[in-house]
């Protein structure tokens, strides 16, 4: 019996990742909101009451994306923020992680770039908490550093923000760059971030 449940969940696990590789094909040249369910199930080859097996709308589809996409990430960006090294070396590190994980994932990317102001309230505000949530754990990971002493949780807080801001603005901006672009677009963001510590070295005084 526990073979049959474990070939069942398998099974069903294979055709809710089906559906959210279909959708995120199908979103490279159009936004959630003019996704259609009959558009997915067409590409997965299953009838449109098959869907409701594994998400009660394309919203939910959608939120399924925004973790797929961003859920991974949190210990990644924490990590490099945290990890040892002076400023520019965790900036480096930094951007070489933006650099690696658009490189690997750009539909992805493109993704979440049209849906945090797209028209699926539901998507934005699941993209909105994943946000929220790299901003808190960047803020913990700059409180552990030396320079933080005498910083309120508000001000890393907003520090925090600045970083992902920029992180996420440099996201996008590789995505619409040619390859003989992406090197300028590169070091634009980590003169940004190293402006960006300047002022966190001069914040208090």
């Amino acid at each position: 019996m526990s073979h049959t449940l474990g070939v069942r969940q398998a099974r069903k696990q294979k055709t809710r990742q089906a559906f959210l590789d279909a959708a995120l094909s199908l979103l490279e040249e159009q936004s959630l909101s003019s996704l259609g369910l009959r558009e997915v199930t067409r590409a997965v080859g299953v009838a449109p009451t098959a869907f409701y097996r594994h998400f009660p709308s394309t919203a939910d589809l959608g939120v399924a994306l925004v973790e797929e996409a961003l859920g991974s990430l949190h210990t990644v960006i924490a990590g490099t923020v945290s990890a040892a090294g002076d400023g520019d070396e965790r900036i480096q590190r930094a951007v070489e992680l933006i650099a690696r994980h658009v490189r690997e994932y750009p539909a992805h990317i493109r993704f979440i770039a049209r849906e945090r102001n797209g028209g699926v309230q539901k998507v934005r505000a699941a993209i909105a908490e994943q946000l929220a949530r790299f901003t808190d754990e960047v803020r913990t990971a700059l409180a552990e550093h030396p320079e933080s002493a005498g910083w309120s949780d508000d001000d890393l807080l907003m520090l925090a923000g600045l970083y992902v801001d920029q992180m996420l603005m440099t996201a996008s901006n590789l995505l619409d760059a040619s390859p003989e672009e992406q090197d300028q677009v590169l070091r634009v963001a980590t003169r940004r971030m190293r402006l960006i510590a300047v002022g966190r070295r001069h914040w208090l005084g």
